[in-house]
């Protein structure tokens, strides 16, 4: 009898242990983290992966620390991993592993009243740097520009300043915003705000886009445009198990219609 109930117990454990789901811990980008990375995870359990997620989107800089730390298994970048970061990483034992997921394009927005339509790349620098400070300066209405942009954590705060202001500081105007939501909510509440987000974003209300030099954003021509960027996942080595099997459904073909639909490019358009 005792024997029969050992089996059974060791029975049952294994059936438990078989159905048991794996917690995928994501860490990183507010631009991968707020809706792409949570739609592929969704997408990823309703084909059958016996898999939770804990995704958390609090900036690019937060996956190199999580991962540093052991306390994520995947990391979300907008931007690529900087040197000290990857110090960081080694200095834990972790090594690196870059996979490029899909491409973005910072767009600028203005509210959707705002008569301006164009604006040049050395303007977008100077409003940025707090050179330019009303829009009266550019043809617009008169009133003092309110210039939004991301916080220091994140990927594309940084990716910006590189981008579009030729590695200048952000004027002391600026207001930083944690998210691309936190952005579109003030400039389509301020008649002359201006900010950037993710293309994700660009179709939200109360905002509109500017063209840069006369160009849009325009997911068929990504690399033309002057602020496109590819986006990155990271983990700690080559992705094994059900790590590998979600990064491989995030760049197959489900993955790609997901990519489209949410605002991003996926990687078998850019070849």
């Amino acid at each position: 009898m005792k024997s029969t109930l050992i089996a059974l117990c060791i029975t049952l454990t294994a059936a438990f242990s078989a159905q048991a789901q794996t917690t995928l811990r994501i860490r990183g980008s507010d631009t991968l983290g707020a809706k792409l990375v949570p739609s592929l995870a969704e997408a990823f359990k309703k084909q059958g992966g016996k898999v939770s997620f804990d995704i958390a989107a609090e900036g690019s800089s937060t996956a190199f620390t999580n991962l540093a730390a052991g306390t994520a298994e995947i990391g979300m970048s907008s931007r690529k991993i900087k040197a000290d970061e990857r110090t960081l990483c080694r200095s834990k034992g972790i090594a690196i592993n870059e996979i490029e997921i899909a491409w973005d394009m910072i767009t600028v927005v203005v509210n959707k009243n705002n008569p301006i339509t164009d604006l040049k790349k050395k303007h977008v620098m100077q409003i940025f740097a707090g050179d330019i400070k009303d829009w009266s300066e550019l043809g617009g209405s008169p009133g003092p520009i309110s210039v939004y942009t991301r916080n220091t954590s994140s990927g594309t705060y940084k990716d910006f300043m590189t981008m579009a202001m030729k590695g200048r500081e952000y004027g002391s105007n600026s207001q930083k915003m944690a998210g691309n939501e936190q952005i579109v909510s003030e400039v389509s509440s301020n008649a002359n705000g201006i900010g950037y987000v993710g293309y994700a974003y660009a179709g939200a209300s109360g905002i509109k886009v500017v063209s840069i030099d006369g160009a849009f954003p325009n997911p068929a021509a990504v690399k033309s445009y002057v602020l496109a960027r590819p986006t990155f996942l990271y983990t700690s080595g080559e992705p094994s198990g059900t790590i590998k099997e979600f990064i491989d459904f995030c760049r197959g073909a489900a993955g790609d219609a997901i990519i489209s639909k949410t605002g991003f490019v996926p990687l078998s358009q850019m070849k």
